[in-house]
């Protein structure tokens, strides 16, 4: 199972929690990433975590004020970028276009998605995975896994294939062996550590039954 913590832009520190991924990760022999503010991935990188970007933009280099050129997230210690997540929504060709970037750069990447029949639409622009993420249960502790499993079910078939994170409330070790039993290969989750008043006890309770 692979583990990815999104920092958001919650306020926490993201190099103290960087260091105790990468402390458990080694601990466990448990793939586990950080996506940090893009400001923040050379930081976090440089404490040997894997250091994902929550976005890059579906641009080349050129005149793009503004924009997170996928190359400059490379170079800064990023590994791999999250595209098109519920808060921050692209449209078809820009999810396409973001992907070619993020293949420039060498960044394997996830592609977002609410439901199936998105997660079917993703996997169709060969992203390296997909997450599937109803918003309603985003931040809420409740897992898709446990309010809706036939959502991570039917979004595993839907992606004929590439390989499905499960994601929106993830919180515990139980919600990760749940997403594992329905099939997926890892979870995406963000407040459950981000803003854990230890995260270091809520990241080796999470991933403790693995």
């Amino acid at each position: 199972m692979f583990v990815l913590t999104n920092l958001k832009a919650y306020p926490c520190d993201p190099v103290e929690i960087a260091t105790i991924a990468a402390d458990v990760s080694e601990a466990t022999g448990i793939r586990i990433a950080i996506a940090p503010q893009a400001t923040d991935i050379q930081s976090v990188a440089e404490t040997g975590v894997e250091t994902w970007a929550q976005h890059v933009s579906p641009v080349e280099h050129g005149s793009h004020t503004g924009s997170t050129l996928a190359e400059a997230v490379s170079r800064a210690g990023a590994v791999g970028t999250l595209l098109n997540h519920s808060e921050n929504r692209l449209r078809l060709a820009d999810i396409d276009a973001g992907l070619r970037a993020a293949e420039r750069a060498g960044l394997e990447t996830i592609v977002c998605a609410n439901n199936p029949r998105q997660i079917a639409a993703a996997a169709r622009l060969e992203p390296d995975s997909v997450a599937v993420e109803p918003p309603a249960l985003i931040g809420t502790g409740t897992p898709v896994s446990k309010a809706d499993p036939e959502i991570v079910t039917d979004s595993v078939e839907a992606a004929s294939g590439v390989p499905v994170l499960c994601g929106a409330g993830i919180s515990t070790g139980a919600d990760l062996v749940a997403a594992e039993k329905l099939g997926a290969g890892g979870v995406l989750l963000a407040s459950g550590v981000a803003k854990a008043d230890d995260p270091r006890a809520a990241l080796e309770a999470l991933v403790e039954p693995l």
